[in-house]
C-alpha cells in the first residue's frame, strides 16, 4: 500500500496543475472579453470574476484588468492564483520525489522557476497560453510514462475532481451578467472544445447543445460528466468493493449522486439555473475531496482556497 503522504502529494499535484490550467483558461476568456466590449463596466465584471474564482480582495479597492492579473495570475500568496497552484504542485512533487519520474519533476520545477513575478496586461494572453502548454506537458508526461497503479489513480483522481470544479466555475461565469457574459462559442473555445463540438453537432453553437456538450458528453475529457466518471473509476480501483449492497465509499457515493442528478435532468432545466447547478457540482467535488482525505490521508487537512463554491 502506498504511503499516505505520497498518495496525498500525487492527489494534489493533479489538482493544482488542473487548477492552474482552468484558472488560466477562465481569465484568458474574460479579460479578452473586457478588452473587446467597451460597454462592459470593468469594475463590476472584474469583481464578479474574482468572486467566481474564490479570491479575496479588499472590498474598498476598485478592480480593473491589471488588478485581476496581479491577484489571480501572479500572486504567490493567493490560493486561487495560477502562480500559487504551480508552486504548490512543484512542492508536492518534491515530497513525492521517490515516486514520480524525472521528466515530471523537471517539468514542474522548470515551470515554477520560470513563473514571472508580474504579468503585464499586454502579455496576458501569452502568459495564459504558456500556462496551458506547461499544464498539457505535465498531463502528457503522466499519461504516457506512468504505470496504471495507485500513483496514477491518485494523480488522475485529483486532476478529475479539479477539472469538474473548474468546468463548473467556467460555466457559472456564463451567468455573471446577462449582457456581458461570454458567448457559448467563447466558452467552448476556452475549454479547447470548439472543434470537438463542431465535429459532434456540425453547426453554430446553441445554448442547449453547447451546455449539453460541456456538461454531459461521454467522450470529451473536459466535460463535467467525463471528469466525474473518471474520478469514480479511480476510486473504484483504489478501494475495490467488498460490500454486497450499496456503496460504502463516501466520496464515490457523493460523486455518483451529483453525476446522476445531472445525467437525468433535462439540459434546458439546468440552463435555467446554471449558476445554482454549478454551485452544486462545486460543493460535491469539495465534499468528495474531504472524504478522500479522511479515508486515504487523514493526518492533514485539505489545503483550501477561498472559494470552493461560486
Amino acid at each position: 500500500m502506498m504511503l499516505s503522504r505520497i498518495a496525498e502529494s500525487l492527489f494534489w499535484i493533479g489538482r493544482y496543475v488542473a487548477r492552474a490550467d482552468g484558472t488560466a483558461r477562465i481569465l484568458d476568456v474574460h479579460l479578452q472579453l473586457l478588452l473587446e466590449d467597451p460597454w462592459v463596466d470593468e469594475a463590476t465584471a472584474c469583481s464578479s470574476l474574482v468572486g467566481v474564482m474564490g479570491a479575496w480582495v479588499d472590498p474598498a479597492s476598485r478592480l480593473n484588468r491589471q488588478t485581476v492579473l496581479d491577484v489571480l495570475a501572479a500572486d504567490r500568496k493567493q490560493p486561487a492564483s495560477v502562480a500559487y497552484s504551480l508552486t504548490a504542485a512543484r512542492e508536492n512533487a518534491r515530497r513525492a520525489r521517490e515516486v514520480i519520474n524525472t521528466e515530471l519533476w523537471e517539468s514542474l520545477n522548470q515551470t515554477k522557476m520560470r513563473m514571472p513575478r508580474k504579468v503585464p496586461l499586454d502579455r496576458a494572453h501569452e502568459f495564459f497560453s504558456w500556462v496551458r502548454e506547461r499544464s498539457a506537458l505535465v498531463f502528457g508526461i503522466v499519461d504516457s510514462s506512468s504505470s496504471r497503479d495507485e500513483a496514477w489513480h491518485f494523480f488522475t483522481l485529483g486532476l478529475s475532481l479539479e477539472r469538474a470544479d473548474m468546468a463548473a466555475r467556467l460555466l457559472a461565469t456564463r451567468s455573471l451578467t446577462e449582457a456581458s457574459g461570454p458567448s457559448w462559442t467563447t466558452i467552448l473555445r476556452s475549454c479547447g472544445a470548439y472543434e470537438a463540438y463542431l465535429r459532434t453537432y456540425r453547426g453554430t453553437p446553441s445554448a442547449t447543445r453547447a451546455a449539453e456538450f460541456l456538461l454531459m458528453d461521454r467522450l470529451f475529457p473536459r466535460s463535467i460528466w467525463f471528469a466525474i466518471s473518471t474520478a469514480e473509476e479511480c476510486l473504484r480501483n483504489l478501494g475495490p468493493r467488498s460490500e454486497r449492497v450499496g456503496i460504502s465509499d463516501a466520496a464515490l457515493r457523493t460523486l455518483g449522486q451529483i453525476r446522476s442528478q445531472l445525467e437525468y435532468m433535462p439540459v434546458p432545466e439546468i440552463i435555467q439555473d446554471l449558476t445554482g447547478h454549478m454551485e452544486e457540482v462545486q460543493s460535491a467535488t469539495s465534499l468528495a475531496s474531504e472524504e478522500v482525505r479522511q479515508r486515504y490521508f487523514p493526518t492533514n487537512p485539505i489545503p483550501s482556497w477561498a472559494g470552493d463554491a461560486v
